[in-house]
This record gives C-alpha cells, sequence and structure tokens, in this order.
C-alpha cells in the first residue's frame, strides 16, 4: 500500500516531492477521484466541497495539475453496482481523501464498502489524505469535539467518550471510533494552528489512545509504503507512544 497522510494537502515543495515519488510519473500524466464526504457535516459543507474541488481551499490538492479529476462521493456508493465504482477506483492512480468529520468520514468508507477493498486498490492507486482524510485511515483514532455535529454523535456509543474537560468557556470531549484499518497509528493534525491546537493538547489527549499518534503541524506529512512510515516535513512534528 501506498498512503500519503498530510495534515493540509502538498503544502511544501518536500510534500510535493513525497506525492510524486509514490505516484512514480509526473501529475500530469495521473488521474485522480477526490472524495468529498468528510466536510459534509459542517453547514459549510457544500461551499468547501466546491472551494476543493476548484483549487480554491487554503490546502492545496485538487489544483496540483491532475491530467483527470473525478469526484467519488462515498455517502452514493452502497447505492451503485460495486463493479461500477470499484473499476473507476481501481483505474485512478490517487484517491484524494479531504478533511472535515473523521468520524463520519470513517463511518461511510465501512459502510460504503471501500474501506475493505483499499488494501487490495493501494496497490496501486496512492491514497492522499488530509486532515480527517488522514485521521480515518487508522484502526482506531481519536478526534475532539466542542459541538459534535448530530452525524456524528449518532454513530458513537457512550462507550466512545473518553473524556471531557473545559477548556476554557468550552467543554471539548475526546472520541474515539474505528478507522478504516490501513495504519496502526494514528494523526493529530493542525499542531500549532492555533492555542487550541497545540503540543501539549496534542499529548493530552494522544496518552489516552491505544496506538501511537504522530502530531502534525501544516507543514508537515507521512509516506506509508508497505509499512514503512517516512516523515515528511518543514515544519514540526513530534511522535507519541501508545
Amino acid at each position: 500500500m501506498k498512503l500519503l497522510l498530510t495534515s493540509a494537502g502538498i503544502s511544501n515543495p518536500s510534500i510535493h516531492g513525497a506525492v510524486l515519488e509514490l505516484l512514480g510519473k509526473p501529475i500530469a500524466e495521473c488521474s485522480a477521484l477526490f472524495v468529498p464526504t468528510a466536510i459534509y457535516p459542517f453547514r459549510s459543507g457544500p461551499t468547501s466541497a466546491f472551494d476543493a474541488i476548484t483549487g480554491k481551499a487554503p490546502s492545496p490538492l485538487c489544483e496540483l495539475g491532475w491530467k483527470s479529476l473525478g469526484v467519488l462521493e462515498l455517502t452514493a456508493l452502497a447505492s451503485i453496482e460495486s463493479e461500477v465504482w470499484v473499476s473507476a477506483v481501481r483505474e485512478a492512480d490517487a484517491l484524494l481523501v479531504w478533511g472535515g468529520d473523521p468520524v463520519y468520514l470513517a463511518h461511510w468508507l465501512r459502510h460504503s464498502g471501500l474501506a475493505e477493498l483499499l488494501p487490495d486498490l493501494l496497490a496501486k492507486t496512492v491514497y492522499v489524505g488530509v486532515s480527517a482524510g488522514s485521521i480515518a485511515t487508522a484502526s482506531t483514532f481519536g478526534e475532539v469535539y466542542t459541538n459534535p455535529p448530530k452525524t456524528t454523535a449518532e454513530r458513537l456509543s457512550s462507550e466512545e467518550m473518553l473524556f471531557s474537560r473545559p477548556d476554557g468557556d468550552l467543554a471539548v470531549t475526546l472520541v474515539m471510533a474505528n478507522g478504516a484499518g490501513l495504519v496502526d497509528f494514528t494523526i493529530i493534525p493542525h499542531v500549532e494552528f492555533d492555542d487550541h491546537h497545540d503540543v501539549a493538547n496534542a499529548e493530552q489527549w494522544a496518552g489516552r489512545l491505544p496506538v501511537p499518534a504522530y502530531a502534525l503541524d501544516d507543514q508537515s506529512a507521512l509516506t506509508v509504503v508497505d509499512g514503512t512510515v517516512s516523515v515528511v516535513s518543514e515544519g514540526h512534528w513530534q511522535r507519541f507512544n501508545a
């Protein structure tokens, strides 16, 4: 399997070089499928999805100059004959999985049937994740919410609620959920993006998870090739043991 797991897309030359190495050929010769599903639980979902597809989002991904670009909507796959969309994924050089709500995304990765097929599909296709798209590749992951979307809350049992704690005037809840099971670690993205996403908070959250965690700022990413993990960074990152 070949994965590029980013915090904020192809945000610098080092990460751009990593995706070229994984693809094995220029981006202009590669076809890609974009997965916007994770962004829909939020009010800005439709606009954010359009911005990402048209290259107006702050995390570079779709605008890299792909030979062709299509949209793969996970919520629709259960109603489509699998032969149709599976062949489309097999023919793609890259699967671009956008950010948003990782619990919602992980649910649809599994429910659509894509998660089960990914280990085989990724023998050729490169998985490129952004934020939630990276988080959801884990077997088990944690995510923090101040006010989880209803669609997320419905997919969480009380056993998955790890802890709540005051954070200023906000009650922050860390939840644990099952992902696609492609990697045996998890990612904490956007570290140092603001005061809420600082290293101290990342360390606290990571310490409550049963798997190792990589805390990445927006200039950092991970490559995973047949189980071997490498860090690609022009910023700051840190690994926390389980």
